[in-house]
């Protein structure tokens, strides 16, 4: 009797494991649901998704200085001094920064390297833009001058020789593609001859200071619409020849909309913090004696480009360079193109006299940048040496 009944329960023991696994078999084949919970946990929702994606961004230990942004805000109404109110917003602008490249980093899973880049572009140099419009409407045109200056020579030799270098220490050489890099420099250049001309003329005998002006106004019209032309061909026409060659597909960590919330969330905290960073400058400068070419060629472009910064190096330690070079090189082109002259038909606007005229010494800094970044990028290849 004891044999009979453990023969019978090995009996069962086999049909039951034939039944799950018939079930799991059918399940396979589709014609039963095999486990709906199971699939949920390995493929997690969208708005599960979302959330992820929002906190592999903001749990970040650089995040920590973001206690700086109501610090800053605050600053100026308790009457804290002007070197507190500087240094808390000069601080805060760091995270919110590196939120705006993570946040570009995400958007360009959707729309591709070269589209990402711009859009990085477009999002720190609004920081820019706005620091320049506060700092015009202060009368401070040399500060503007300098954190223009700054902004595009830290783009075209700090950020991209930085991120060559990064490249460079992961991998032998790396590729990108050389025509959307030229047709960036190509664009430097004749920004560089915009700013030649008004600074030739004004060392010319018997000049008006007023014809100089007004040179520089004319020459601002010229390469802003030259810039919207250069958009035109990047993004329409000639799409093609500036998209990446071999471009690897990602999967997003989060959608288009969520990274888009982000960028502009991340841009509307840098505006205000910039905007009393700006206000701190004089009484910093009065009593602490920091020259105002200082803050505005070395502090001011750190705080307006970096985003830039973080993101180019930080894309281009992962070999996608299509990227870095459109964060770095068209971060330059938009500022020479078109953060150049609106700052001079900004100060038209506001009766201050903002010119393209930086001196003799700035333009010929600008000048050999761009000849020697052309010289690095019309091969379409680079290495940790060229970065160097």
């Amino acid at each position: 009797q004891q044999q009979q009944q453990q023969h019978q329960m090995h009996m069962q023991m086999q049909m039951q494991m034939q039944q799950q696994m018939q079930m799991g078999q059918m399940g396979q084949m589709g014609m039963m649901p095999a486990q709906p919970q199971q699939q949920a946990v390995q493929q997690p929702s969208g708005c599960a998704r979302e959330c992820q994606g929002i906190a592999s961004i903001l749990c970040q230990w650089l995040n920590i200085l973001l206690v700086f942004v109501p610090l800053g805000i605050l600053s100026p109404h308790f009457k804290w001094g002007c070197a507190t109110t500087f240094a808390c917003n000069f601080t805060a602008i760091v995270p919110l920064a590196g939120i705006l490249g993570a946040s570009t980093e995400a958007l360009a899973a959707h729309t591709g390297q070269m589209i990402g880049g711009l859009l990085n572009a477009t999002f720190g140099n609004a920081v820019e833009m706005i620091v320049t419009i506060n700092a015009i409407k202060a009368g401070l045109v040399t500060v503007v001058q300098g954190s223009l200056l700054g902004s595009i020579l830290s783009n075209l030799l700090l950020v991209l020789g930085m991120a060559f270098f990064a490249a460079g220490v992961r991998m032998k050489e790396s590729t990108f593609n050389m025509t959307g890099a030229s047709a960036n420099t190509t664009c430097l250049s004749l920004a560089s001859i915009a700013l030649m001309l008004p600074t030739v003329y004004s060392h010319l005998p018997n000049t008006n200071p007023d014809d100089g002006l007004m040179i520089s106004r004319i020459s601002s019209i010229v390469i802003a619409v030259v810039y919207l032309l250069f958009l035109w061909f990047q993004l329409v026409t000639h799409a093609d020849m500036f998209s990446a060659e071999e471009e690897e597909e990602e999967t997003p960590m989060m959608s288009a909309g969520t990274a888009i919330g982000l960028l502009l969330a991340a841009t509307c905290c840098v505006a205000v913090c910039s905007e009393y960073l700006v206000d701190s400058i004089e009484g910093v400068s009065e009593e602490y004696g920091l020259p105002k070419a200082f803050i505005g060629v070395i502090l001011l472009p750190i705080v307006g480009n970096a985003a830039e910064h973080a993101t180019a190096v930080t894309v281009a330690a992962k070999g996608k360079m299509d990227l870095a070079l459109g964060v770095a090189i068209g971060s330059s082109t938009q500022i020479a193109l078109f953060v150049v002259p609106f700052s001079v038909l900004a100060g038209w606007a506001f009766g201050k006299p903002m010119d393209l005229n930086f001196g003799t010494l700035n333009t010929s800094m600008i000048t050999l940048s761009v000849i020697v970044v052309l010289s690095m990028v019309v091969d379409g290849q680079s290495n940790w040496l060229q970065g160097y």
